[in-house]
Formats: structure tokens, sequence, C-alpha cells
């Protein structure tokens, strides 16, 4: 089974996600840009960032802070969410069963998956961290993705964009692929994904049939 990210991988989402969360940080009286939430929050569970956040700085986050980042993510995601270069060709031409596997709510997969029009390729496989009881870095949303489908971990071949998403399927025991289209930084995170455990890092998605091909032995 091929398992992917959804941000970053299959839709273009980081950086409405980061000016949402940016934009209600600083509503919340904690100043920042949308290209530092970026850069240190790439990959984790909503969750998992407002508890850094309000380690970080000693704050408690409004009590509804969790569902307005989700609401008005949501809906800039209906009018500006398109899915990444290249992404219907992969998933058209890579043979056999293909998943989801995400840092995000379930809700928010699905939506983005209709949206960008990419929902067809991935049957129920879609899988949340929001199930498991540790987000990336830790590999339990794709221990959980492989068991549910019924497939052993080291069959399956995961592709990432974030350095915690690369450590989480090496240490479910599955190979990785970078993916780099999406970044700014494209040499700079490619190099991150490699020493994190990838196999590779790709920027095209027109490639990574032949780079999964390889993977497997075909």
């Amino acid at each position: 089974m091929v398992i992917f990210d959804c941000n970053g991988v299959l839709v273009d989402s980081e950086p409405i996600a980061s000016a949402v969360l940016a934009e209600a940080l600083t509503r919340a009286g904690i100043a920042v840009s949308a290209d530092v939430v970026a850069r240190r929050f790439h990959g984790r569970r909503p969750v998992d960032i407002f508890a850094a956040v309000e380690a970080a700085t000693g704050k408690k986050l409004p009590p509804a802070f969790a569902s307005v980042v989700a609401v008005e993510t949501l809906r800039r995601f209906r009018t500006q969410l398109r899915a990444l270069p290249h992404v219907v060709h992969a998933l058209t031409w890579i043979r056999g069963p293909k998943a989801v596997a995400s840092s995000s709510p379930l809700d928010r997969v699905q939506a983005s998956l209709e949206i960008a029009g990419l929902r067809q390729f991935f049957g129920q496989r879609l899988f949340s961290a929001s199930n498991v009881a540790r987000g990336k870095p830790a590999p339990d949303v794709f221990e959980f993705a492989a068991a549910r489908a019924q497939i052993n971990p080291a069959d399956c071949i995961v592709v990432e964009d974030s350095v915690s998403g690369v450590t989480a399927a090496v240490a479910a025991g599955m190979r990785a692929v970078g993916y780099v289209g999406g970044s700014q930084t494209p040499g700079r995170l490619a190099r991150d994904l490699v020493a994190a455990g990838a196999h590779t890092a790709i920027a095209d998605m027109r490639v990574l049939k032949g780079t999964i091909a390889d993977l497997r032995g075909w």
C-alpha cells in the first residue's frame, strides 16, 4: 500500500492553514507570522501544536480557539485549496491500494480531498492522527492505517513532506519517499527528509511511480 500524507503532498494546504493559525494566534495575543508557524509546526497535529504554543508562551489559548481555527481553515479551503501539480497523474498510474494518513482531523482530510477532486482514489482508506494516542513523529497513525488495511507495515511506502512524517513512517517499519514540490526551500527540505530516513526526495509527482517501482523491486 502507498500511504500519502495529505497537507503539502496531495493538496497545497500548508500556506492556507499556516496563515489562518498565525492570524488566530495573533488575535489571542501571541504575535507570530505564517512562515514561523509553517517552519515550527510542519506536519504536526493541531492538538499538539496548541499544546506546544501554550507550553512555550505560558499562555492559555481561548476555550474556542481550536474550533475557530478549524472552521476558518475549512472556509478558506473551499475557495482557495488546490491539488498539488501532477498529483492526479501520480494517483492514476500508481498500482495497488492507496491510503491517506494525516495529522489533520478526519473531517478536514475528507473535505480537502473532495475540494481538490482526489477523494475517489482512496475509498475508505483515510486515517487521521486524531484517532490515535500520539501524533507524528510517533508511528501510531501509520501503524493504524496498516492494521486497518490488513497490510504488513513492511509492505507500505509512505510519501511525506515533513521530517516528523518521515520519522513516523520509519518508526512504523515503512519505507518513506520525501516530497518537496510544495516547499519554498526544496533543497533544504530534501536534505532534511533524507537525513530523517527517507529513501529519496522528489520534487515532481510525475516521477513518483518510477520511484515506488524501484522501492517495490518492480
